[in-house]
């Protein structure tokens, strides 16, 4: 089995959109303004045909099986409104995810986004994961360490306000994948240096921190191939000497690297420097770069050509990045 972890809903029916406009609207009114959940109307068809013509059709053409699948991540958008905006919006996307994994069950499987929002305390945050994990099924979260959307003036993942979703996360023995959402500082772009940068980040936070001392059993995926994380290994082990201690031993047992690497030099570099145990298959499709790379004619985001064609790796060591890793981390997957 080749399991994806990393999928968005992309191609979500035009009804999520125009959700999101009239709670922009009220909030561009209201800053403060507390509104209601409502409702959002979409019927089981147009789902279907959401993902039917998209994301399971490229899983078909691409040899993948089942994608871990959350909302999309550009349009989490925690920096809009305030903390029942985001509510509302996260309960409508987690109930979304949910029933297109309802609708294909052989094919999808639901990651949770999260309530986050600007100075408003992380644990408030724990009872979406007990309603999506406990009573939804969902096999883990998305942890944005900028809320912000590109100031990054909130607490480091290192402070003991995330503690509560640690504690949460040990107990139920999910993961979380550091993801941030759209970038609304104009110094940044969304998908390629808030992202990236973001990810890399995330990763120093953790590094520099006792999260994992205090969290030994935590499991924590950093995306888009660690951002500079690989490219820069020799960096972060002499910054961690530097403090006295070893980077392999402080993060190799909790940290994660995915395979969102859209060329083959760069998978080749991500599989030579990481180990083999601490990378998952990942292709984000459909999503940041949906492009055809003209010097190879396939697209970008196929990655799982780039694991096939690398010469360095065993088969048996492909099958664990492809599949045995994933179900390790994501010990609440069931297929």
């Amino acid at each position: 089995m080749i399991i994806d972890c990393h999928g968005h809903y992309t191609t979500t029916p035009p009804a999520v959109g125009e959700y999101r406009d009239k709670q922009k609207a009220e909030v561009a009114r209201d800053p403060s303004s507390v509104g209601e959940k409502g409702t959002v109307h979409i019927s089981d068809d147009e789902i279907r045909e959401s993902i039917i013509n998209n994301q399971l059709r490229l899983q078909q053409e691409r040899g993948t099986d089942l994608t871990i699948f959350s909302p999309r991540a550009s349009w989490m958008g925690h920096h809009i409104g305030n903390e029942h905006t985001s509510q509302y919006w996260t309960e409508h996307q987690n109930d979304l995810i949910r029933r297109v994994c309802d609708l294909f069950p052989e094919n999808f499987v639901p990651v949770a986004q999260l309530p986050q929002s600007p100075g408003v305390d992380p644990a408030k945050s724990v009872p979406e994961i007990v309603r999506t994990v406990e009573e939804m099924g969902f096999i883990g979260i998305n942890l944005n360490p900028d809320p912000s959307g590109g100031h990054w003036n909130g607490s480091r993942l290192s402070d003991r306000s995330f503690y509560p979703i640690y504690e949460k996360m040990s107990e139920l023995d999910i993961p979380a994948m550091i993801h941030v959402s759209a970038a609304c500082n104009s110094c940044f772009d969304t998908t390629g240096s808030h992202y990236l940068g973001a990810d890399t980040t995330g990763f120093q936070q953790l590094m520099m921190s006792d999260v994992f001392k205090d969290f030994p059993d935590l499991k924590v995926i950093i995306p888009h191939g660690g951002g500079a994380v690989p490219y820069h290994w020799g960096r972060f082990r002499g910054l961690a000497l530097d403090k006295g201690f070893e980077l392999e031993e402080r993060v190799l047992n909790n940290i994660y690297f995915d395979t969102c690497v859209y060329h083959q030099r760069g998978i080749d570099l991500l599989l030579d420097i990481i180990p083999t145990k601490n990378i998952l298959f990942a292709s984000e499709m459909i999503g940041a770069v949906r492009g055809i790379d003209p010097e190879t004619g396939h697209y970008f985001d196929d990655t799982k050509r780039y694991i096939d064609n690398n010469t360095v790796l065993s088969d048996a060591q492909k099958q664990d990045i492809f599949e045995h890793n994933t179900r390790r981390v994501f010990s609440r997957l069931k297929v």
